[in-house]
């Protein structure tokens, strides 16, 4: 059965000298392409979305008198990062409790140390000052001494940093969860562990053996 195909000028490109049969690839290839755009004409543009609203340049915040003014001008995201803005920093407690003694640093924000203690300013000598009573009795000094200090008025916001993993750990744990911790419960806003893990280094000192 032979097909019938339109003839063709001698300029078309689709004229072919092969068997008529091979003109139909050529002409899917043509009939199935898309149109061509109109020269001079433009794409269609996709939409962009909103661009949200933004503190401009000028008003960058540059001082905390400032951040009421702000608040009150732009959306709700702006006041939550005007109050945390306003929000101050917390004060550290430091507690380092390892095999041999337990020691507490409380500092300022920015580092300065307030109260420092260690179980040998209440006594405990030797190996004493390992044991759980003496880290618990340390727990207890530097909590009172942090309200007859009046420090109390003082920490808005607590920071606990912990640091290995002796018997005082349990301990001053133990004070801050008691009746001594009461007036620091309310102000802890993290909870943080600082103890060092050791990657690689320098080969550890031989293990003691007794007897």
């Amino acid at each position: 059965m032979k097909i019938r195909l339109p003839s063709f000028s001698h300029a078309s490109p689709l004229r072919t000298q092969h068997h008529p049969i091979t003109v139909l690839p050529i002409l899917s290839r043509h009939l199935l392409t898309s149109p061509r755009p109109i020269k001079g004409s433009k794409p269609a543009e996709t939409p962009k979305p909103p661009v949200p609203d933004l503190i401009p340049y000028k008003d960058i915040i540059t001082s905390t008198a400032d951040i009421d003014e702000l608040a009150s001008k732009y959306s709700a995201t702006s006041r939550a990062a005007a109050a945390a803005y306003r929000m101050p920093k917390p004060h550290y407690m430091h507690i380092f409790s390892h095999k041999h003694n337990t020691h507490i640093t409380l500092t300022r924000p920015d580092g300065g140390a307030l109260i420092k203690a260690s179980t040998g300013i209440l006594g405990f000598r030797k190996s004493q000052r390992g044991s759980y009573d003496a880290a618990f009795q340390l727990g207890k000094y530097v909590t009172e001494r942090i309200q007859h200090q009046g420090l109390l008025r003082e920490i808005k916001r607590l920071a606990l940093v912990w640091r290995d993993f002796g018997k005082g750990r349990d301990a001053v744990w133990k004070v801050l969860l008691g009746s001594e911790g009461r007036g620091l419960r309310p102000r802890v806003v993290s909870v943080a562990d600082a103890t060092r893990v050791k990657f690689g280094g320098t080969r550890g000192r031989k293990p003691r053996r007794l007897g």
